[in-house]
């Protein structure tokens, strides 16, 4: 994607710490993270939706470590997959030691759920041993009690204490590799937390608005949470989370970084919702491509308009552009300049060849 210089974002400069082979914070991409639903037991189906989670473009995924058996499981899942592995601890720290030695590449702790000093100690002793991160979970939902007492409620100074506490618990300890969140269901909470937050330290921060709901609601809350903060330069990893296929988390993801410029997988269709002057079925023809484009991952720029008032200026801006016209007359550009006039029954194959002929240039 061409970023115009109005959307050039300034970053907040942060620490640079390892997520086995992937990079977060610093002059790293933001990676986009999702987490498995499956038990994580049952290892074949973890596997696989690890791998559809890859195949989507996940840098990171997330999986859940309830038991002694699900810790025990991660050994022959990281085997089996390309990307880190994040073990995602709650109540139990010796799942997070287990979980280490099982090869996860970052343990994710929620200071709120594992209790005492003494066993987060425990946690950074594994992490050294078995070259492995850490992210530090702030809840909203679950902080510590003595928090909870002294603020009577969730709010953003009870989540950044939360944070600085463990912070200070990990450097006295020698330890740095770790970045950390604080989310909350509340976008309200979660921005200013972030915000608090990232004037207090340079640690990477892992950005998400929690429990965000459903596909359609869900990707809302997340996208105007998370798409605050990097705005503000606020932010090196992100995920989406949604009570949806895990899938959706990504794509999600990725659907916001693409909008702000800051990183682009992909089609990204630009197109109008529709009205009375449209020359073909626009709404339609959107879907359909959106379904025969979705395997393509280079990204380019596609528009399509079904009229003149826009079309012509969107096509400028887009690789590929389609613009209406009266009496089946539609006009296809290439990079700005009119390509060739095509009916309305062939624009889906045609629009197709063209963006795949782009990839094959892109290669």
């Amino acid at each position: 994607m061409e970023i115009r210089p109005h959307r050039i974002i300034k970053r907040r400069k942060t620490k640079t710490i390892k997520l086995g082979n992937v990079s977060v914070g610093g002059n790293s991409v933001i990676s986009v993270q999702s987490m498995t639903n499956t038990l994580t037991t049952e290892v074949k189906k973890t596997i696989d939706q690890i791998l559809s989670l890859e195949k989507a473009g996940a840098d990171i995924v997330r999986v859940s470590c309830p038991d002694e058996d699900s810790t025990k499981s991660l050994k022959e899942i990281v085997k089996e997959v390309n990307v880190p592995i994040v073990a995602d601890i709650h109540f139990h720290y010796k799942r997070a030691i287990e979980a280490a030695e099982m090869g996860a590449s970052c343990l994710r702790i929620n200071p709120g759920n594992i209790g005492s000093k003494d066993r987060v100690l425990e946690i950074i002793k594994a992490a050294k041993n078995n070259n492995c991160s850490i992210r530090i979970g702030v809840n909203a939902g679950s902080l510590d009690k003595s928090l909870l007492e002294k603020y009577k409620e969730p709010c953003p100074e009870a989540l950044v204490e939360s944070a600085e506490y463990n912070i200070k618990l990990l450097e006295d300890n020698d330890f740095s590799n770790f970045k950390i969140s604080v989310k909350s269901s509340d976008i309200f909470l979660t921005v200013k937390a972030y915000r608090m937050l990232s004037k207090k330290c340079d640690y990477p921060l892992h950005l998400g608005v929690t429990e965000a709901g459903g596909l359609f609601t869900g990707s809302i809350k997340s996208s105007i949470g998370i798409g605050q903060l990097l705005m503000e330069g606020i932010g090196d990893t992100i995920r989406v989370s949604l009570s949806s296929d895990p899938v959706d988390e990504v794509k999600a993801g990725y659907e916001i970084l693409k909008s702000l410029g800051i990183r682009s997988r992909g089609v990204n269709i630009i197109s109008c919702p529709s009205c009375a002057r449209q020359a073909f079925p626009v709404i339609e023809t959107v879907k359909k491509l959106e379904k025969k484009l979705s395997h393509i991952t280079k990204p380019i720029n596609l528009s399509i308009i079904g009229c003149v008032v826009n079309g012509p200026g969107e096509a400028a801006q887009t690789e590929i552009g389609l613009s209406g016209g009266g009496q089946d007359n539609n006009l296809l550009y290439i990079s700005g300049i009119p390509h060739k006039k095509v009916a309305s029954s062939e624009i889906i194959d045609k629009v197709v060849e063209l963006v795949e002929n782009k990839v094959k240039e892109l290669d």
